[in-house]
């Protein structure tokens, strides 16, 4: 599938709600985006439903300080939605850009996959 860049503020609004708890470290708020069989992947680990989801969004990076900035934005189809976050901090290489690729099914968000 091909991916068009957009602007950051076209991204869904449950997307925007859910980078924006995240950013902040709410973890509730962030639970409120994702459906409750939602699947996320980062660092080769899978958190599957809503339990497992927010242990992953209490202890994702929670040992580092660091900043987050959305950089860039991609719809690849009406599902599947491709958000560029730069973090910046003190973990090992303090810098990086990840990909969040995220699927919605109506208004939760089914799967995250967070990457390079």
């Amino acid at each position: 599938m091909t991916a068009t860049p957009i602007q950051p503020d076209q991204l869904p609004a449950t997307i925007r709600d859910y980078l924006s708890a995240h950013a902040a470290r709410d973890v509730d708020a962030a639970l409120r985006s994702f459906a409750p069989e939602a699947v996320v992947v980062d660092q080769g680990e899978t958190f599957r439903g809503t339990s497992a989801v927010q242990t992953f969004l209490r202890e994702a990076g929670a040992q580092f300080t660091y900043t987050t900035e959305l950089v860039g934005a991609q719809r690849v189809d009406d599902a599947h939605w491709v958000a560029t976050n730069r973090l910046e901090g003190d973990f090992p290489g303090g810098v990086a850009e990840l990909d969040y690729r995220f699927t919605l099914d109506g208004a939760g968000i089914t799967e995250l996959v967070i990457g390079p």
